[in-house]
């Protein structure tokens, strides 16, 4: 939530190019792990087994915001006759910059009905299991 997510495009019939942003509360290890999870999502929604990692990108998006500063015055003031004198105080309090990361992580991976010789993959029914674990998913 908040702008964060995923999104996934199917670039051949057993290819797809799997992306998740977090927002500013997302570590980089929740970001890769939550492309993981869509990528074997993926994968068992197409009945595909396992995959493997074809390429893989890793970033994090800097953001900042400033807030406004405070000016607070305190003062006292005395007359006497036509006359009138003032004693003041200002306390200046400036803004603070506050910045904080967006992580990305984009995965393009290809599925396999069966696990193939010579090729890591990973087996998308036990990632599944274990991610949504991890992070207390149903």
């Amino acid at each position: 939530g908040f702008t964060g997510g995923y999104s996934e495009t199917q670039l051949a019939p057993d290819v797809f190019r799997v992306y998740f942003r977090g927002n500013g509360h997302t570590s980089g290890e929740r970001a890769q792990d939550f492309a993981m999870l869509r990528a074997a999502d993926l994968c068992l929604q197409h009945s595909f087994t396992c995959f493997a990692v074809l390429d893989e990108s890793n970033s994090s998006e800097a953001h900042s915001f400033t807030t406004a500063g405070q000016a607070y015055t305190t003062g006292s003031a005395y007359a006497y006759g036509n006359t009138a004198t003032y004693s003041g105080y200002t306390t200046y309090t400036p803004g603070q910059t506050h910045t904080f990361y967006k992580p990305r992580a984009g995965l393009m991976i290809r599925g396999f009905a069966t696990k193939p010789d010579g090729v890591f993959t990973f087996d998308a029914a036990f990632l599944q299991r274990s991610l949504k674990q991890k992070y207390k998913i149903q």
